[in-house]
């Protein structure tokens, strides 16, 4: 019998291509989605994506979805009591693994196992020490789809925003930015791919600029965080609609 497992979704290129390694191995049970959310604002907390966008990501992969809403301006130990809560939830269920889509930055990895460690819980990173410029061109090649929702000012602006991952993408980026942006460069939005049932159909709306202490005032993780050598002053964010 597999072991069962629940995937910490942000909705982003990374997950996208993570949740499809674990499908492809086959050696877990994917039984739900879990994806942190702004409770004021009913979007995703990492890079201001629509709840409604989510539900039909969701949909399309045929897993279910569970949202853990944090309040506006809230604290880094509201987020890591409520988590502690759900994964008790998941526990109770028969839940034995967490998934997560990092690639390298060893602290968040850490955080991660010790937080789960704490409730009995074991975590799965898929896609774990892959080379960046590898895992953007399996993702590309493999027909994933994703756009540009949110990105860091302190390496891209919002000429970047809406603008689908791809070939000429790459090419495009700064030398300094890491082509999977897992420094915090950039966060995307997955619409299309092999683990879809069919393509998500959004269109590019409003761009707007957030200072840091508007996007997450006083808490120890910012939305759409930075964790290059770089220090972000603000971010650009993207308002992707679901398309008619």
């Amino acid at each position: 019998m597999k072991e069962k497992l629940v995937f910490c979704w942000s909705g982003g290129k990374d997950s996208a291509l993570a949740l499809h390694r674990l499908q492809t191995e086959g050696r877990y049970e994917v039984v739900s989605l879990l994806t942190t959310c702004n409770e004021h604002f009913q979007r995703v907390s990492m890079h201001g994506v629509r709840v409604e966008l989510l539900d039909q990501q969701a949909r399309a992969l045929g897993l279910p979805l569970e949202k853990v809403f944090v309040s506006q301006g809230g604290s880094n130990d509201e987020y890591v009591e409520k988590m502690k809560a759900q994964m008790l939830v998941y526990k109770g269920r028969g839940v034995t693994h967490l998934a997560f889509g990092d690639i390298f930055l060893e602290d968040l990895k850490r955080w991660r196992e010790a937080n789960l460690a704490g409730v009995g819980l074991r975590g799965v990173f898929p896609i774990w020490k892959g080379d960046s410029r590898e895992l953007i061109h399996e993702f590309i090649t493999r027909g994933f789809g994703s756009i540009i929702c949110c990105v860091s000012d302190a390496y891209l602006d919002e000429t970047a925003l809406g603008r689908k991952i791809d070939a000429d993408f790459l090419q495009w980026l700064p030398a300094d930015v890491d082509p999977c942006g897992e420094n915090g460069e950039f966060h995307s939005f997955a619409f299309a791919g092999p683990i879809f049932k069919q393509p998500i159909q959004v269109k590019v709306g409003e761009k707007v600029y957030r200072p840091v202490e508007e996007t997450h005032p006083g808490a120890s993780t910012t939305v759409c965080p930075t964790s290059g050598t770089r220090r972000a002053k603000g971010f650009w964010f993207c308002d992707l609609l679901p398309a008619p």
